[in-house]
């Protein structure tokens, strides 16, 4: 018998927290969520109150069935999943599937794994949270219902394999709607004014730089400013000291954190919750969903100690932060250390980034401000009504700065507004070094980063703290968005030059401008589909509506509305636009019809099965086959001209001949390539499949040879297929698509044909392959023949959630 069974959602967790509990307790792991609704009639009954279906997946039966022997064995069960919805969702699934009793039955949560948190979760246990329950419960439905019919549609009528979802969707249209302000943005350019003047400071000259109030509309206007500069005194007119505060900013949330590795570490959000949610799991910080800044008395108290103890007393200032959004659930604290006196912990490299970043950032949220003098000194030109301004910072005393700053999403810092001003006094007269004239160029709207986009759908109030990462990673998997980058271009401008001298020179000079990394961008099938979307569904892409569903799940968790009511409301309005949309719609491609060539062949561009292609139809000749070519990165079905979908037709193109075979140049499904000999060898972004050249084609096949070469360890007579090779984390043995690791201390060059079928077979049975990597045959046979769910009609009788009192009988456990 087993006196207390702990389940956990992840085995890491499991192992940490076994550490802390005595022999009485066993700790073991469900590994997330156990159940899920069934994908036959999308798993809910509408007709009886969208009562759902929820079934063990087969990769979880295994799971399920040890958790059942264990469970029944046990004297008290404590369900230990996350304390968020989805981690009271999971625990309700395991006391139903599981059948455990009440009585017998304990809900513990804590926000962070250490020994008093666990032992005060085991000694404070609470039942299951039931609206939270149904809160989980009501989005997994409410989605579930979004995506299988608004998905069928699309198939239909746009693209086979599409989906929509009533969160991922909108993320979709806020890419779109930027990409469309930036393709509409026409630049403007203006002339900034900067001067370098001298100050004199112990007998030094000093020199510092002032702005002029005034940007020139034209080259004619900045030079006509610069000679009227020539004959003019340039006097100090006012000067302003002026002390200002910097406050730290709170402890991080989901979302803040997210947008700050992203911003210093360059980590992807989903990079970021996984080294979070391993940090966590090893007991290092508290848990990292949450959209609370609130840090608990025993974390302030650490804090103080610890600046005191580091920086001394006059850096600590004890402050609580309040959550702003009225929408804060699931609250308890902000992402912390476990413990504060830890600057560092050991781990991966990215671990110590994050928890570093994670420290800080506690750590200076409870630190005095920063106490600034921002000075600004206004500089009179005899001659003009306009004024140079200067402006510079002094740091007397640095507070939270000396730990940690906050940065921002702003790329445009064009000003010298942190430079420190030689002395001054009001009169001052000065001499100018020179006077520069340039010409800049107002800016397009900045695409989304990943983390920015969280942030902008924080700011709507669309989404919670578990639905961030998942949100940008499904928009990127289903291929509507891609993090990419686009090449820089160059663009020449002008520049005038007042000398000391009282010389202007003019010069011509260029500049590189438009790349963009590590951004978002809609792709074409992304765009084709926002824009069916809110032709045929404008309330499920509506940014009000989207965010008031979210409200309603929130009003759910916290036992104001009725989930069923909540659905019931939802569902019909929404069931009717999908029979709408089924009816008037029709199939779309974005197909842009571009004009002629030469020989009066119509040439166009659409969306076809693999992605964006242009196309080439003799429309007089019915027997005319059409020619294809795909599109290249960075062009758009919306943009793209007929120039540049002519170009694209160039290929395939031969370069040339290599060991009197020739090379062809080609662009496939996985980009540009060059066939030669029965061989392909790709291309990287250094070479234009459209430009390259013999001598360069030459080159890429045989430092292609050399790496493979160099990449070849042996082969065996008995099976040619298996060949051990070098790989990026040295030697191992290729079997078909089985890759096998060997023993550390083993020489790879010394391994017998007998020796490698040992591991192949070994590596084989762990995986459930055979030993060419094939997948094995189940033992026993998988139920077959479901299919797709289409959009269909509903029942035409509507069931109400008035009309049913049992049915929260039959989804949940009835509350005591």
């Amino acid at each position: 018998m087993v006196k207390n069974l702990v389940i956990v959602e992840s085995p890491a967790k499991a192992k940490t927290i076994e550490g802390f509990l005595g022999k009485d307790f066993v700790v073991t792991s469900c590994y997330g969520h156990i159940r899920d609704l069934e994908k036959k009639n999308n798993g809910v009954d509408i007709e009886n109150n969208f009562k759902p279906t929820y079934l063990v997946p087969d990769d979880k039966k295994v799971v399920v069935n040890d958790l059942k022997k264990l469970s029944k064995k046990a004297d008290t069960v404590w369900l230990a999943s996350d304390e968020d919805r989805e981690g009271e969702a999971i625990s309700w699934h395991l006391k139903e599937e599981l059948k455990l009793e009440e009585k017998n039955t304990n809900r513990i949560v804590f926000h962070e794994i250490t020994k008093p948190a666990i032992l005060n979760a085991i000694e404070t246990p609470r039942s299951i949270d039931y609206n939270l329950v149904e809160s989980q419960q009501a989005r997994r439905i409410l989605d579930r219902l979004v995506g299988f019919e608004i998905s069928p549609v699309l198939w239909r009528k746009v693209k086979p394999s599409l989906s929509a979802g009533r969160v991922q969707s909108v993320a979709v249209r806020l890419l779109v709607e930027r990409e469309m302000e930036i393709d509409g943005f026409e630049a403007e350019s203006k002339y900034r004014v900067v001067a370098v003047f001298y100050a004199e400071e112990n007998g030094k000259k000093r020199p510092f730089k002032a702005e002029l109030n005034k940007k020139f509309d034209t080259y004619r206007e900045a030079e006509e400013f610069l000679n009227v500069c020539k004959d003019s005194e340039f006097t100090l007119s006012s000067l302003e000291k002026k002390p200002l505060k910097k406050k730290p900013a709170p402890p991080f949330t989901t979302s803040t954190l997210q947008q700050e590795a992203s911003r210093k570490l360059r980590f992807s959000v989903s990079r970021t919750m996984a080294i979070a949610q391993k940090l966590y799991e090893s007991g290092k910080i508290t848990y990292m969903r949450t959209d609370s800044v609130n840090l608990s008395d025993l974390a302030l108290g650490s804090a103080k100690q610890a600046i005191t103890e580091n920086y001394g007393p006059k850096y600590s200032h004890t402050r609580k932060f309040k959550t702003k959004q009225a929408s804060a659930q699931e609250a308890h604290e902000a992402i912390r250390p476990t413990y504060l006196n830890q600057e560092s912990v050991a781990g991966s490299k990215e671990e110590k980034a994050l928890y570093e970043l994670i420290w800080k950032r506690t750590i200076a949220s409870q630190m005095s401000e920063a106490e600034i003098e921002k000075t600004t000194a206004k500089i009179d030109v005899s001659k003009s009504d306009y004024v140079f301004t200067a402006t510079g910072e002094v740091i007397k005393f640095d507070g939270f700065l000396k730990v940690y700053l906050e940065s921002t999403d702003d790329e445009e810092n064009g000003k010298e507004d942190n430079a420190i001003l030689p002395p001054l006094h009001k009169d001052q007269q000065f001499e100018y070094e020179s006077i520069t004239a340039t010409e800049r160029y107002s800016r397009p709207p900045a695409r989304y980063t990943e983390a920015s986009l969280v942030k902008k759908l924080e700011e709507l109030g669309i989404g919670r703290p578990s639905t961030y990462a998942p949100t940008i990673s499904t928009i990127q998997k289903r291929g509507y968005a891609e993090r990419s980058e686009r090449e820089s271009k160059e663009r020449n401008y002008s520049k005038l030059v007042l000398t000391g001298k009282g010389e202007i020179v003019s010069k011509k000079l260029t500049e590189v401008t438009g790349a963009d990394k590590g951004k978002l961008f809609p792709t074409d099938i992304g765009i084709l589909v926002n824009d069916f979307l809110m032709k045929y569904f404008p309330n499920i892409l509506d940014y009000k509506f989207t965010a008031t569903v979210e409200g309603e799940l929130d009003d759910i968790a916290n036992g104001k509305r009725d989930w069923a009511k909540m659905l019931d409301s939802f569902y019909w309005p929404f069931h009717d636009t999908v029979e709408e949309a089924i009816e008037k719609s029709e199939r779309v491609s974005g197909e842009r019809i571009l004009g002629k060539d030469s020989q009066g062949r119509q040439v166009s561009v659409r969306m076809a099965r693999f992605g964006a292609v242009a196309q080439i139809l003799d429309t007089n000749d019915p027997e005319a086959k059409p020619m294809y070519a795909g599109l290249r990165n960075g062009q758009k079905l919306g943009s793209i001209t007929m120039e540049e979908a002519l170009e694209l037709f160039k290929l395939p193109r031969t370069v040339g001949q290599f060991e009197e075979k020739d090379m062809v140049v080609a662009i496939g499904r996985f980009g540009p390539y060059i066939r030669h000999d029965g061989k392909f060898y790709s291309l990287n972004k250094n070479y234009d499949p459209y430009t390259i050249g013999a001598d360069s084609a030459v080159l890429v096949i045989q430092e292609k040879r050399k790496k493979d070469a160099e990449k070849f360890i042996k082969a065996f007579d008995e099976d040619p297929e298996i060949e051990i090779l070098n790989g990026r984390w040295g030697p191992y043995i290729k079997s078909g698509k089985l890759n096998v690791r060997i023993p550390k201390g083993t020489d790879a060059n010394e391994l017998a044909f007998d020796e490698v079928m040992k591991l192949v077979e070994e590596a084989a049975e762990k995986k459930g392959t055979d030993n060419k990597g094939g997948k094995k045959k189940a033992a026993s046979t998988k139920k077959t023949g479901e299919k797709k769910t289409t959009a269909k009609k509903a029942p035409a009788k509507k069931t109400t959630a008035k009309k049913s009192t049992t049915a929260k009988k039959s989804t949940t456990t009835k509350k005591k």
